[in-house]
């Protein structure tokens, strides 16, 4: 017996066994190849209907773009209605001969459903589309869009001063505090809707919190960490804070990171105004938000 021989005789039973465990998979990663990120599989496809107001519905198109990227195979857009300025409920209320979203749900053919509440919050349209879609679909998941605040923050309570902007250039000089805190109060009041649903029917509706992106957004470009763009108001078309082309594909990497729960890192919009560095840094933007804010269904819920 030579003196390896002897040595692995010598082993104790335990450390032989100890010995193969470390060894085996070792062998075994030699010979079976890992899948790159480019080869991992992409997610299942959607069947998707859209609601809501200026702020999202530029959104559909957009994200048929990104899903063709992605290759994610067998997304449909199902349809989609969108009302100016609409609260949820304007939704459900929309009269049966022109409405199309509860037809939609009621078919049971919807995979996600999207809404966009508008200023008002709770939203009864919300319940009402959620217990309708539920009924006839058990998996299916709603998705709000948090989104910023028309005029960059809230109507004053009584008594307080309008605080408002009246000119897009006002924009310029916004505090990045007075937005995010305007954001958060709106975006509390969505969650607690959405919790409460949740509780009722299972975990079926997720934010996405779209405002919380465009605030750090306009931090960048205050900043002067957001190449191409040196003022808060060329982010807007107007004082009620329509997004110029960087704001609009902001938002719609923002839902594809939520509606498929991948990152849109890689998967560029066809959008002329907005560069390919200005692209890419949206795109991290978009899924670090999205990836970091539980209610929107991709990081783990804290306990």
């Amino acid at each position: 017996m030579n003196t390896h021989h002897r040595r692995a005789a010598a082993l104790s039973p335990f450390t032989r066994r100890a010995f193969c465990s470390a060894i085996v998979p070792l062998i075994a990663l030699a010979f079976c190849p890992i899948a790159s990120a480019e080869e991992a599989k992409a997610p299942a496809g959607q069947r998707v209907f859209y609601t809501g107001h200026s702020f999202h519905m530029f959104v559909p198109p957009m994200i048929d773009e990104l899903v063709k990227s992605a290759g994610i195979q067998g997304h449909v857009r199902v349809g989609q209605q969108g009302i100016g300025g609409s609260k949820v409920i304007q939704h459900w209320d929309y009269p049966d001969d022109k409405n199309t979203a509860k037809p939609a749900l009621v078919s049971g053919k919807v995979d996600v459903f999207t809404m966009a509440p508008h200023l008002m919050i709770p939203d009864p349209g919300i319940t009402n589309f959620v217990e309708l879609g539920l009924k006839h679909n058990p998996n299916i998941r709603f998705l709000i869009q948090g989104s910023w605040y028309p005029y960059d923050v809230a109507a004053p309570a009584p008594g307080e001063p309008d605080r408002r902007i009246k000119d897009n250039a006002q924009r310029d000089t916004a505090k990045i505090e007075d937005l995010q805190a305007a954001i958060d109060e709106w975006r509390k009041r969505m969650e607690a809707q959405a919790d409460e649903l949740n509780k009722q029917h299972g975990r079926h509706v997720f934010i996405v919190p779209v405002g919380d992106a465009v605030v750090k957004l306009r931090a960048m470009v205050a900043e002067g960490k957001f190449p191409g763009i040196t003022q808060q108001s060329k982010l807007f078309r107007d004082p009620i804070g329509h997004g110029q082309g960087a704001i609009m594909v902001l938002a719609a990497y923002c839902d594809f990171a939520a509606m498929y729960r991948m990152s849109p890192v890689g998967h560029k919009i066809t959008e002329r105004s907005v560069s390919d560095e200005q692209h890419a840094i949206l795109q991290k933007l978009a899924w670090d938000v999205v990836s970091n804010y539980a209610p929107a269904g991709i990081a783990v819920p804290a306990k």
